[in-house]
């Protein structure tokens, strides 16, 4: 583990002030700090800015500054966290399915998201996936439901690839499908500049926000702002309507700094 990463830094970024030590317990606990305290945010590849992944440029973007980050950001940043603390983590690589129909050809691997081997077994934990945000790890077995604080998920495996799945009001959405396979620096890296600078990947065209408290989900697609409870239920969605109304939103809700002035971005989301 590198040792320029500051532990206590992240811990108090994430306001976590609990036991800390490699098993289940501080696991989940952490796991729910970090999502609820660094939102999914994906300025800079809508501002067509590069997006760093080594632990300098993360902890001065999402630990010191009023910023989020993406998925391969996020899940950097976590597993370097579960390694100071002692946890075993593997960096997993997932085929995102989350608009793809079911006999849509398998995709690049171009999310990232970890393993972590406890002595009760193998649990996923993905602190970035920024359609759905996981609020807790999940066991790494197949076919069960699992209930978490405000989802449903499901994991199915056939052939060593698994896929996850997530209950929403029209029914079961897959999130991604991976395999055991770790990726290494290398790996993550081009994954991250195809998902930062392709046209076909919808962070470089639109602003995705998302953080996940205890009992809501909160997420912006450009100008679209909704508040989601149990299983993706809608309790409030309303439209965006000045770079005022977007100040307010990013400030209250998501806790984060705009790298550009608000009306830039709003001009952006505008489409």
């Amino acid at each position: 583990m590198p040792s320029d990463f500051r532990l206590d830094n992240y811990l108090a970024r994430i306001g976590y002030d609990g036991m800390v030590q490699p098993d289940l317990a501080t696991l989940t606990a952490i796991h729910a700090a970090h999502v609820d305290a660094i939102p999914f945010e994906t300025f800079d590849p809508l501002l067509r800015r590069p997006v760093k992944l080594d632990l300098a440029s993360l902890q001065d973007k999402l630990v010191d500054s009023r910023r989020g980050g993406y998925c391969h950001e996020q899940n950097v940043l976590f597993k370097a966290a579960l390694d100071a603390i002692g946890f075993k983590v593997t960096a997993l690589g997932g085929r995102v399915r989350w608009r793809s129909s079911p006999d849509d050809p398998l995709g690049p691997r171009e999310h990232t998201l970890l393993k972590v081997d406890l002595p009760e077994g193998p649990w996923l934990a993905d602190v970035g996936f920024g359609a759905c945000v996981l609020d807790a790890p999940l066991r790494l077995d197949s076919d069960a439901e699992r209930h978490t604080a405000i989802g449903t998920y499901r994991l199915s495996e056939t052939d060593g690839l698994f896929r996850l799945g997530v209950k929403r009001p029209a029914g079961w959405r897959t999130m991604y499908a991976f395999n055991l396979e770790p990726l290494i620096q290398s790996d993550i890296e081009l994954a991250n500049w195809f998902t930062s600078t392709s046209p076909l990947v919808p962070f470089t065209t639109r602003l995705v926000m998302e953080r996940v408290s205890p009992d809501k989900r909160y997420k912006l697609i450009d100008r679209r702002f909704a508040i989601e409870t149990r299983d993706g239920e809608v309790a409030v969605e309303q439209s965006i309507g000045s770079p005022d109304e977007l100040h307010k939103v990013l400030e209250d809700i998501f806790n984060v700094t705009s790298p550009v002035p608000v009306e830039e971005i709003f001009v952006r989301i505008g489409g």
